[in-house]
C-alpha cells in the first residue's frame, strides 16, 4: 500500500435521516481515508428474488469519491434475506441443537446449494454493478466466517464422501479412530452415522476439521467469483476474528487462518479487547501477529476495531491514539473502526461507533481527528513496516479441538487457548516479537525458539521435526499434554510425551489434578502464593534432562515438574504442571537468554511496551507505549532519531517520557 488507511464502517442503510453529506464533511475532519460498506445487507441490495436496488450502495460510492475517500465494499453473504429463507427454508443450518431460526445473522449452511446459488447471484450482480467505480480499493468476501455447527443430514453426506475421499477404506477409519469402542464400528459406508452425539473424539474431531475446510473452500470459491472483476490494483481481502470471550482472546477453534487467508490478497481481522484500566495491548499484539502470521508476515487490515463499543470500553483520554498506534507497531496498514456512526435499533444498538446515538462530535470522535492528522502526516515514515522475528509460537487447531474433547479431565473449562494466552502474555510482556506457526509452516527453521503450547494432536512428521529443530540449534518450549496422540487423536502407545520424550529427555505414564502441591524450594524465586501449582501435573522422570523444579508434596515429590534437556545443538523445556503467571514469565525468559534472545528491548517489560520493525526507507522505527495510567520514563537505546509525533531528536540513553496511556515514534537516523 502507498499510505496508512483509517476508516470506519459506514451503513447508509441503516441511517434514521438523510445525512451522508454531513457524514463525510465529519469524516474528512476526522482524517478518515476508507470506509467499508454493503457486508451485511443482502436484504437491501435485493429485496426480492431477483430484484435489486443498488441505491445506497451508490449514493455512498460517489459521495466518497467526491470527497477522496476510498471505500472497501462487502459482499452481503453473511446475513440472509427474508424471502431467501421462505423460498429455501434448508437454507438455515441445522445444529446439534436443533434447526436455526430466521433473524440473526450466520444462521445459515455455507454449503448449501440454494444458498451458494443465490449468494453467487448477489455477489456477481454487485459486483458488475460497481466494479468500474473509481473508489473502490479492494472487496471483502464475507464477514467472520465460519461454518456454524452445520451438522444436518446433508453436511453428514458431504463428511461422508470427505471421508471416503481421505481414509479410501473403512477398515483404516475403525483402526485409526478405534471405533470398536461401544460397538461404533462401522462395517458399511452405507451405515457411517451422523457424527451429531459421536462419543468418539478422533471421529469429532474429524468432523470439527471437515468444518473447518467447508470454511476454506467457501471463503475460496467468494474470492474466486470477485477475482473475476476486481481490478488488477484492487485486493480481495475477509475479516476473520478469533476465539471469542467477550473480547478477542486467541486462536479461532472455527478457522483454519492460515488455509483460508491462501485465497486473499491480504488478510484483515477484527479485534476487540478491554479498555479503560483494563487496557493492556495484548490483544491487539496477539491478533495482529496471527493475522500478519497468515500471509507469511505481510502486512494487514485491521478491519473492526472498537471506537466506543460498550459501555465499559469507552476509551480514557488518549487510550484511542495509544491503540490505534498499537496496531501499527504490529504491522497493520489499516485501523478501521466498527462503526461510524451508532445504530438506533436491533441487536447492537449499544455497540458504540465513533459518534454516538446523535451524531455530534464526542471526545472519542475528536482523539480520532488527532490519529487522522498523524496517519495522514506521517504515513510514508509508518506504512509496510516490516519484522523480522525470532521467536514463534506454534499453534494448532487439531489440537485445540482434540483437547476439547478430553482437557483436564471430565467437567474441566480450560481451553487450549487457556494454555496459549498465557506463554504468549508472558512473551508480550517482556517485548518479544512473535510469529505464529502452524503445522502447515514451512519456515520453522527461521526461528530461535518456538514455543508449543499443548500439542495434544500431531502427526509423527510434525514431531520428529521439532526434534531436528532442537538437534540442529533450536529452542523449543513444550507445555504438558503434549505429543500425547497422533493426528488421528489416537493416543501413542509408547511412553509419553510421545516422540519428543527424545528431545526432552524425559518420560512419564501418569498424570493427576494437584491439590496442595507446589514447586519444592520456591526454584523461581516468586513467593509461596505463586509457586502453587493447579489444574495439571505430569508426574515426570527425566533421562538425560536437568531438572528445574521438583514438585513439593509428600507423594509426588521424587517427580519433575518443570525440565530442560540438551539435544544435539539445541535444548527443550518442558513444562509439566499448570504454573502461576509468575513462573511462568521466569521459565520464558530463561529460556530466551539461553537462546541469547535477551536485548535491550528486554531493559523494559510491561506496562512499557516496545515494538521495532523497518520502514520503507530502510530505517528502523521503535514504538513506545505506555499502558499505564501513570508517567514513566525509559532509557532510549539505540542509535540516534527523530520521535516522529514531536519531530524532536533522540540520542541514545536520552530519558524520554511517557505519559499515561502515551505513545511514542522513534525513527533511527
Amino acid at each position: 500500500m502507498d499510505k496508512l488507511l483509517f476508516g470506519v464502517a459506514y451503513y447508509d442503510e441503516y441511517m434514521p435521516y438523510d445525512r451522508l453529506d454531513k457524514d463525510v464533511q465529519m469524516m474528512k475532519e476526522a482524517g478518515i481515508n476508507v470506509v467499508r460498506i454493503a457486508e451485511s445487507t443482502w436484504s437491501t441490495v435485493e429485496p426480492q428474488d431477483g430484484v435489486f436496488n443498488f441505491t445506497h450502495i451508490d449514493r455512498v460510492l460517489n459521495a466518497m469519491h467526491k470527497a477522496g475517500i476510498s471505500v472497501i465494499v462487502g459482499t452481503p453473504t453473511y446475513a440472509v434475506p427474508t424471502w431467501l429463507v421462505r423460498k429455501y427454508p434448508d437454507i438455515l443450518a441445522i445444529t446439534p441443537d436443533g434447526p436455526n431460526r430466521y433473524g440473526a445473522r450466520q444462521n445459515m449452511d455455507i454449503s448449501n446449494p440454494n444458498f451458494r446459488k443465490h449468494a453467487e447471484i448477489v455477489i456477481r450482480k454487485i459486483m458488475e454493478h460497481v466494479k468500474d467505480h473509481p473508489a473502490i480499493i479492494g472487496y471483502q468476501v464475507d464477514n467472520e466466517t465460519k461454518a456454524y455447527n452445520t451438522a444436518g443430514p446433508e453436511v453428514q453426506k458431504l463428511f461422508v464422501k470427505y471421508m471416503q475421499e481421505k481414509f479410501k477404506s473403512l477398515d483404516v477409519i475403525n483402526k485409526e479412530f478405534g471405533l470398536d469402542y461401544w460397538s461404533n464400528r462401522i462395517n458399511n459406508w452405507d451405515d457411517f452415522p451422523s457424527t451429531v452425539g459421536t462419543i468418539n473424539a478422533s471421529l469429532g474431531s474429524e468432523f470439527s476439521k471437515f468444518q473447518r475446510k467447508l470454511v476454506t473452500d467457501y471463503l475460496t470459491w467468494q474470492a474466486s467469483i470477485v477475482k473475476e472483476y476486481k481490478r488488477p490494483n484492487q485486493f480481495v481481502t475477509q475479516n476473520f476474528d478469533l476465539d471469542w470471550r467477550g473480547y478477542s482472546y486467541g486462536i479461532q477453534p472455527d478457522v483454519d487462518h492460515f488455509a483460508a487467508a491462501k485465497a486473499m490478497d491480504i488478510a484483515g481481522v477484527d479485534i476487540y479487547h478491554p479498555t479503560q484500566d483494563k487496557l493492556t495491548g495484548i490483544e491487539i499484539s496477539l491478533g495482529g501477529d496471527l493475522t500478519r502470521s497468515m500471509k507469511g508476515g505481510k502486512n494487514y487490515l485491521v478491519i473492526e476495531t472498537e471506537a466506543q463499543g460498550f459501555a465499559q470500553w469507552v476509551p480514557y483520554t488518549g487510550q484511542l491514539r495509544l491503540q490505534a498506534f498499537s496496531h501499527l507497531a504490529s504491522g497493520a496498514n489499516m485501523v478501521e473502526y466498527w462503526h461510524w456512526h451508532s445504530i438506533h435499533n436491533s441487536a447492537e444498538t449499544y455497540w458504540k461507533g465513533l459518534l454516538s446515538h446523535d451524531f455530534e462530535p464526542n471526545p472519542t470522535y475528536d482523539e480520532a481527528k488527532t490519529i487522522g492528522k498523524d496517519f495522514e502526516r506521517l504515513s510514508s515514515h509508518l506504512v509496510n513496516l516490516k519484522k523480522k522475528n525470532k521467536v514463534a509460537v506454534l499453534f494448532s487447531n487439531e489440537a485445540l479441538t482434540a483437547f476439547k474433547w478430553f482437557g483436564f479431565g471430565w467437567g474441566s473449562k480450560e481451553s487450549y487457548n487457556d494454555i496459549l494466552r498465557p506463554l504468549y502474555d508472558a512473551l508480550y510482556r517482556m517485548n518479544v516479537g512473535v510469529d505464529f506457526v502452524d503445522p502447515s509452516s514451512d519456515n520453522l527453521e527461521d526461528y530461535k525458539l518456538i514455543v508449543v503450547p499443548a500439542l495434544y494432536a500431531a502427526p509423527d512428521s510434525l514431531l520428529q521435526r521439532l526434534n531436528l529443530f532442537v538437534k540442529n540449534g533450536g529452542h523449543v518450549i513444550y507445555t504438558f499434554k503434549s505429543g500425547f496422540s497422533d493426528e488421528n487423536v489416537k493416543v501413542r502407545t509408547s511412553k509419553q510425551p510421545g516422540i519428543i520424550d527424545e528431545a526432552c529427555g524425559i518420560n512419564y505414564s501418569q498424570f493427576t489434578i494437584p491439590e496442595n502441591v507446589s514447586l519444592k524450594g520456591d526454584p523461581f524465586n516468586v513467593g509461596a502464593e505463586k509457586n502453587k501449582v493447579s489444574t495439571w501435573m505430569e508426574l515426570i522422570t527425566p533421562t538425560t534432562a536437568k531438572v528445574l523444579a521438583y514438585y513439593d508434596h509428600p507423594v509426588w515429590a521424587k517427580y519433575a515438574a518443570i525440565t530442560e534437556n540438551s539435544y544435539g545443538k539445541g535444548f527443550a523445556t518442558y513444562i509439566g504442571c499448570s504454573t502461576s503467571t509468575a513462573v511462568t514469565e521466569k521459565i520464558v525468559e530463561d529460556a530466551l537468554k539461553k537462546a541469547e534472545l535477551w536485548g535491550l528491548d528486554q531493559q523494559l517489560s510491561f506496562p512499557l511496551i516496545t515494538k521495532s520493525g523497518v520502514n520503507e526507507k530502510g530505517k528502523i522505527i521503535h514504538y513506545y507505549f505506555n499502558y499505564s495510567s501513570i508517567a514513566n520514563t525509559f532509557s532510549y537505546p539505540y542509535k540516534e532519531g527523530k520521535e516522529l509525533l514531536s519531530a524532536e531528536s533522540v540520542i541514545k540513553n536520552k530519558e524520554v517520557q511517557l505519559e499515561p496511556w502515551g505513545v511514542k515514534i522513534i525513527e533511527e537516523n
